[in-house]
Formats: C-alpha cells, structure tokens, sequence
C-alpha cells in the first residue's frame, strides 16, 4: 500500500505527496500529458524531441544538469506513446533545487536556434542507431502501421519519419510546447523524505506562479474492429529469422486487462511458459518465445514473437506455432499455472515498489490516467482474475481474423 495525499494549485496542477521517513532521498516526477499519439501525423516524433530539448536550458537555468550535480542530484526522461515522465533522485535536504529546475522549465524553456540543432542531431542520430542500423531495429516503425491504420499508435515514439525532425522550426517547437506543457496537462509528485505541508509551501512557491494553460482535449480516431488477419514480410541482413504477432486487447486501464496480462504471462513469460516448454524446449523449432503486452492506454496489442532456429522454414515456424497457440486456448489454461503467474506478477509489483522512485513514478502515471489510488488496487485486480476470465479471453483474442503477423527474415547469400 503506497500512502499519499494530493492538492491541487489554483493553476490547475496537481500535486500529490508520498512521504517516507525511512529513505534520506527525496524524489520528483513530472509527467505530461501528452505522448506520440498526440503528434500531427505530418509532424511526429515531437513529444520524444521535446524530451530531449527540456535539458537544453530554460529561462534562468542555461544548463539544466550542473546545478542538479552540484547537489548530489540525478535526473533523468522517457517518452511514451501516451505520455512524458521526467523525474529527480536527489538527498531530502536540497528538495528545492528540484523545485526550482522543474518549475524553470515549466515556465519558459530557453527557445533558440542553437539548443534546437542540438538536440534535433542527437535525435536523428538516435532514429539512425537504434532503428535504421542495427538489426531488427526498423521492426516497429514497419509493424506498426500494419497493426494501428487509424490510431496515431501507427507510428513510434522516435517518428513515423526522420525527415518529421529534421525540418521541424522553432515555431513548430514552440507550438508544441505552449499548447501540451502547461500545468493543467501534467501532474507532479513528491516522494520521499518529505513533509506535506513543506511541499505545499513549495509547489505553490516555484509552481504557483506559472499560467495554468488550457488542458488539450484529445480527440483521437479510433481503431475499426478488426476482421481479417494482416501479414507482412521484411528481408535484411539479421543473424536469424524472427516471427512476430499482435492482437488487438483493450487498454491499460479497462477491465480485462489484467486477465490478458496473466494469459501473455501463461503463453510466454520465461522458460515454464505453455509456448517456451513446447516450441522451444521440445520441438527445437525456436531458441526463444516470449509474450507480452505493451500496456497502452488507448486499446492496445499483445504480442508474441520468436526466434526461428536456424534451419527451420520460417513458414513451417508460423504453422507450429498457429497449431500451439490454438492447443493452449483449448487446453492449456490451467488454475495451477495461473496461481503461479500470478504470485509471480504480485511479486514483481512488490519488488518494484521497493525503490522510492518506482513508487512516485507509479502515483503519477495512475493519477495521470485517472486516479492516484489505482496503484493500490493492482494486487487486488491481478489476485482476482479467475480462471474463466483468463479462458474466456483466450477464445476471443486468438481467432481467425484478429492476428497481424510479420516475418523478419534474415536476407540469403
């Protein structure tokens, strides 16, 4: 159980508290509102750019990490498509300063030509390393519009196209920026050692002050339900073959979510897993299976992929697998091997809250989707997802019509 207590300033953001006298640290994150999926889809990669251009100096604070170092600070982001997290470790006694830096920021951040050209190499040269020149790495730029034909989910968080940044103006940049980044559109929290009542002298000093902006109301075009299986090929120079498949599941926060999360575990979460023990261990037909699901908020996907053992048509790879799935909807949902799966996530769940900024962090992505106190209900949820449900999931999702599949084939000499 994560205890805190919440506030909201006059601004519109809101402020949540989780204190813990046991740490000497105290924590901040920030989350925004807004992820790839709130990209024009003429202009994406912007929610990952600005991830990076929140470091390039704001206002009154040219170098964002020197001040934080000088402190015995640490900070670091992330992008989603459904959101932006930035987050402060820093020991309890110089809080402030994190106030001070995030709020900077918030405020006004440094707009000029230079910090922009700096960042937008950095980007470019991350689509370039990790999804144009290395192996598998273009995989979810190429699957995903074949998954997601509506919903902006159809391009990555880096960008549906590197040419997206490289043109990007400072106006566009600024845009952005004043419309998503704004109080009412994000939500921070305090953890640590920390007092309520010194937090909310302090939020209301560094935060207090800045316009509440107006929150953006999403508007997002929705998937069709789908009714035909979809099926792609890629060829390129990769060590071996690889098979990947998607089903359309709901979202993160809708119920039957966490019985599909125990039915990706059951198929495929480590080596005692029904797709690992058949088609890894027994038929020798891949080196390795797994399953999972990417945790979306809008409606989301499943996912199974593997490693085709060298030697194998990758067809015959695709058939065994098919017939497997199908074996494991039929029969191979059993209560033994969910109780298990489902110690298995609670503890996980415990093991990740051990750390103060996991904590933080989960507070204010549930706060951020709708409610801070989801975080206290997960055990709960995963603990009451029966056998039926998990069956009954089963059937609807593997059938025919529902699978999108691609083959990532290594290209012959």
């Amino acid at each position: 159980m994560i205890s805190f207590q919440e506030f909201t300033l006059d601004n519109g953001l809101r402020v949540i508290v989780h204190e813990d006298p046991s740490t000497t640290l105290a924590v901040m994150d920030v989350i925004y509102d807004v992820g790839s999926r709130d990209e024009d889809p003429s202009r994406t990669g912007f929610a990952h750019l600005f991830e990076h251009l929140m470091f390039g100096g704001s206002e009154n604070i040219p170098n964002y990490d020197s001040p934080l170092q000088r402190v015995g600070g640490e900070n670091n982001a992330f992008t989603t498509p459904d959101l932006t997290n930035y987050y402060i470790s820093l020991p309890y006694q110089n809080l402030e300063t994190a106030f001070w830096l995030e709020s900077d920021r918030m405020k006004q951040l440094a707009f000029n030509p230079n910090s922009l050209e700096v960042q937008r190499k950095v980007v470019i040269e991350e689509f370039k390393q990790r999804y144009l020149n290395q192996p598998y790495g273009d995989l979810w730029l190429k699957f995903r519009p074949l998954i997601y034909q509506k919903h902006a989910y159809r391009w990555a968080t880096i960008g549906a196209d590197i040419q997206h940044i490289e043109e990007a103006t400072l106006e566009d940049v600024k845009a952005f920026f004043y419309k998503h980044y704004v109080p009412t559109n994000a939500v921070l929290v305090v953890a640590g050692k920390v007092k309520l009542d010194e937090v909310k002298v302090l939020a209301e000093k560094w935060f207090g002050p800045i316009p509440g902006g107006v929150k953006p109301i999403r508007q997002l075009v929705q998937e069709d339900v789908q009714q035909e299986n979809r099926h792609m090929e890629i060829t390129a120079k990769v060590p071996s073959d690889r098979i990947y498949k998607a089903y359309p599941m709901v979202g993160r926060y809708h119920p039957g979510f966490h019985a599909i999360d125990m039915l990706a575990d059951l198929m495929g979460r480590g080596e005692s897993s029904y797709l690992y023990e058949h088609l890894v261990q027994n038929e020798r037909i891949f080196d390795s299976l797994n399953a999972y699901q990417m945790g979306s908020i809008d409606p989301g996907i499943l996912v199974i992929q593997g490693q085709v053992t060298d030697g194998v048509d990758i067809e015959a790879a695709d058939q065994a697998l098919e017939k497997v799935i199908q074996e494991f909807v039929q029969s191979g949902i059993v209560e033994g091997a969910l109780q298990k799966v489902k110690n298995q996530a609670e503890a996980s769940l415990v093991f990740m809250e051990v750390e103060v900024l996991n904590r933080a962090m989960n507070l204010a992505m549930a706060a951020n989707a709708g409610d801070a106190n989801w975080v206290n209900t997960e055990a709960e949820k995963i603990q009451a997802v029966s056998l039926s449900e998990v069956q009954s999931w089963a059937k609807s999702l593997f059938i025919d019509g529902k699978s999108n599949t691609l083959w990532y084939k290594k290209e012959m000499n």
